[in-house]
């Protein structure tokens, strides 16, 4: 069953927002933005000085998605609306980014384990004369993790392009003592939030 008319533009290489719009029924296009540190970037994911997770986030969505539409028409491409979202995990008021190494993946889990964290999807739509956006926020507690079991983890190619350094649809779903919030935006594309956006694009033609 196919709910949506129209194709849209995804900027993002997140292989879990791909499945996420697939398992809607969202069809979509791939405009990937440059993130090669040697070649340069579209979008910068740096952290501003004193900015809290959740400007950060929303910034990095908005930028991404105002980059990606600038692209689409300075390339005179077919238009349609394109969306873009970034995820981030905080605890303490700190970002948790991707891990570089399992060092640092583990310290990531040693510090979520056994409390709650947030985890913030902002996800941002431009199309024609509309500029919308929306950040979604989800409360998930961990149980108390032992060494062995990070240890493990670490040891899987999981942690190292997630933020936080987990992914709640793999193994870490094991970790998961509560939620409270969205399923799909913990991975990366909360989805009725998204389908509220894309409706505002006339992407969606019902309700």
């Amino acid at each position: 069953m196919k709910l949506f008319d129209n194709k849209i533009y995804l900027a993002s290489k997140s292989p879990r927002r791909r499945e996420l719009l697939r398992q809607v029924g969202i069809d979509f296009e791939l405009l990937m933005l440059r993130n090669d540190s040697a070649r340069g970037v579209d979008v910068s994911e740096l952290e501003l000085p004193g900015e809290s997770p959740a400007v950060y986030v929303a910034r990095v969505a908005g930028e991404k998605a105002a980059f990606a539409f600038n692209s689409v028409q300075l390339r005179r491409m077919r238009p349609r609306p394109v969306l873009a979202a970034d995820t981030t995990v905080t605890i303490d008021g700190d970002i948790l980014g991707k891990p570089a190494d399992p060092d640092e993946a583990a310290r990531m889990l040693e510090r979520l384990s056994g409390r709650t964290h947030q985890v913030l999807t902002s996800v941002a739509v431009h199309y024609a004369n509309m500029a919308e956006q929306i950040t979604q926020v989800s409360q998930v507690r961990f149980a108390t993790l032992s060494p062995a079991s990070i240890k493990a983890y670490c040891a899987t190619p999981e942690p190292y392009d997630k933020a936080g350094g987990y992914g709640i649809q793999g193994l870490a779903a094991l970790f998961v003592e509560h939620i409270e919030g969205s399923h799909s935006g913990i991975m990366g594309l909360p989805l009725y939030e998204t389908a509220n956006l894309l409706r505002k694009a006339g992407v969606i033609t019902q309700k």
